[in-house]
This record gives C-alpha cells, sequence and structure tokens, in this order.
C-alpha cells in the first residue's frame, strides 16, 4: 500500500495541573526534514522526541509544535510576603528622607517589586508529566499516520485511473500502424515518381524502403511501456516506502511515450501520445508526495 507523505496528527493529554497539545503535519520532501517548537521545560526530551516521531515518519518536512498548559485550579505562586514587609518599610524610608508623598496605591507599587511572587511549581521535569508528554507525541504520531494512509489509499486510485488511461491510449494505436505504413509507402513512392528523370532499381529501393519501415516500427515501444505500466501496479501494491521507485518508473514510461511519438508520423497517433503525455504529467506531480 501506498503512503503519502502529508498529514496531520494532533494530540491533547491532560494530568494533574497541566494540558499538554502535540501537533505533528507533515508535507513532501526527499528527505526527513524536522522543525520543533517546545516550551524550555521540554527541551531535554526533545532529542528523544525527535528520534521517535523519525522513526515512524521516515520522510517528508516535519514541523513539530508542542504547547503546555497550567490547569491547576489552585493558584501555583504565593505571595512573598516578608519580602514586601521590607519593600514597604524601604519605601517609608525613602518618603520620609526624600520628603516625597507616600503612595496612595500600595497593593499597586509592592506587587511590581521584583520577586514578590513566589513560584511552588518545580521546574525539574517530573516522571509523570515526560510519560504524557512521549504518549501524547505517539498518539499526535499515530494520527498523521492515519493521515497518510487514508491519503495513500487515495493516490492508488488516482494512479490505478492514470495507469488504466495511458493503457486504454496504447491499445488505440495499432489501428493506425497499418493505415500509418501505407501512407509511409505512398508518399515515399510520390515523391520518388516525380523525379522522372532519375531511374533506381526497385528492388534496392524496395530494401531501403523495408529498412526505413522497421525503423519506425513501435512494437518494442509498445511492448516496453506496458511492461513499465505493469511494473507500476506490482510496485504500487508492494511494502510502503516505494516513492522514489515508481518516480523512476514513470521516467522509463516517458521515455517510451517520447519514442513512440517521435516514430509515430501520424496525427492520430500523435494525438494519442499527447494525451498519454497528459495523464503520464499527472502521475509524475503526485508521485512526490508518495512516501
Amino acid at each position: 500500500m501506498l503512503l503519502s507523505m502529508t498529514g496531520f496528527g494532533k494530540s491533547v493529554v491532560e494530568i494533574p495541573n497541566k494540558k499538554i497539545t502535540v501537533e505533528i503535519k507533515s508535507l513532501n520532501s526527499k528527505q526527513l526534514d524536522m522543525t520543533a517548537r517546545v516550551p524550555a521545560a521540554y527541551r531535554e526530551k526533545e532529542l528523544e522526541l525527535r528520534n521517535r516521531i523519525a522513526h515512524s515518519l521516515e520522510r517528508g518536512k516535519v514541523d513539530l509544535c508542542v504547547h503546555v498548559e497550567t490547569v491547576a485550579s489552585e493558584t501555583a505562586a504565593t505571595l512573598n510576603i516578608p519580602l514586601m514587609v521590607e519593600y514597604k518599610k524601604q519605601v517609608e524610608k525613602m518618603s520620609q528622607e526624600l520628603s516625597i508623598p507616600m503612595p496612595e496605591d500600595w497593593y499597586s507599587v509592592l506587587l511590581r517589586m521584583p520577586e514578590v511572587m513566589k513560584s511552588e511549581t518545580s521546574t525539574s521535569l517530573s516522571e509523570e508529566e515526560s510519560e504524557a508528554l512521549v504518549k501524547a507525541v505517539d498518539e499526535a504520531v499515530e494520527g498523521l499516520m492515519q493521515f497518510r494512509r487514508e491519503e495513500g489509499k487515495k493516490l492508488e486510485e488516482f494512479f490505478a485511473q492514470r495507469i488504466e488511461n495511458i493503457r486504454a491510449r496504447l491499445s488505440e494505436v495499432p489501428q493506425y500502424e497499418g493505415e500509418r505504413i501505407a501512407k509511409i509507402r505512398t508518399r515515399i513512392e510520390d515523391g520518388l515518381a516525380k523525379l522522372k528523370e532519375i531511374d533506381f532499381d526497385k528492388g534496392r529501393l524496395e530494401q531501403e524502403m523495408i529498412f526505413y519501415i522497421e525503423k519506425l516500427d513501435v512494437n518494442e515501444e509498445k511492448q516496453r511501456l506496458t511492461q513499465h505500466l505493469n511494473y507500476f501496479i506490482e510496485t504500487m501494491n508492494d511494502t510502503h516506502g516505494q516513492g522514489k521507485k515508481l518516480g523512476f518508473i514513470s521516467q522509463e514510461m516517458g521515455r517510451e511515450i517520447n519514442t513512440l511519438g517521435s516514430k509515430s508520423n501520424h496525427a492520430e497517433m500523435q494525438k494519442l501520445v499527447v494525451r498519454m503525455k497528459d495523464e503520464l504529467e499527472q502521475i509524475k506531480e503526485q508521485v512526490l508526495n508518495v512516501m
């Protein structure tokens, strides 16, 4: 089955006093290119998180965003009353010595003083919080992988239809081949007939005609293109991680279609080639999104 490189996953895990939200999105890229935005308190876990994500996602331009929110009902900080008492004494002393009025709003003055708020929250990452973080990341990755699987299924259907369209156009080629050869022979013979003053060996002309027509034969191109179409479907149904291989096969398909067009010498066959090229270009565009 195919996996798309495009995806999005989100997870929210709650523990006492904390809510951890993890979002991961990915786009197509030749290699794994990851950017991470995590809170400072989680920096020590960043390398581990990157490794876990890289193991699952393998390729793509990946953006990880971790957000943590305090959800405790009680305050996580207390007022440093002794320090505020000292600040008040100093302000009163300053008022007396400088002969300036006392503050009218002591609350706003004291609350703006440095370190009057004392945080009771531990700055170290607890084991419970660490496990919650890893769980949130794993769930977000699984959500993204599910998104990739769903998009991959759509890509499979898209490719199967494009391949079938090319196969259908290719099956129309034989109906024009007999007419094409006859027209080529007639055009050469008419051209020679106009050169009345030139005498030529008809036996040698027949040999050269056969040689020329053999050079315009497209049976090999049709066979190789059919093989590439079959190989594309086989590869698509193989295990994931076949994006690059499908890209190579589509290039080979393009070579055979181009050669078919250059040998055609027939308006209707060239129309078929143009339609096959249009289908192939759609395949090439979407192959870039395949893992």
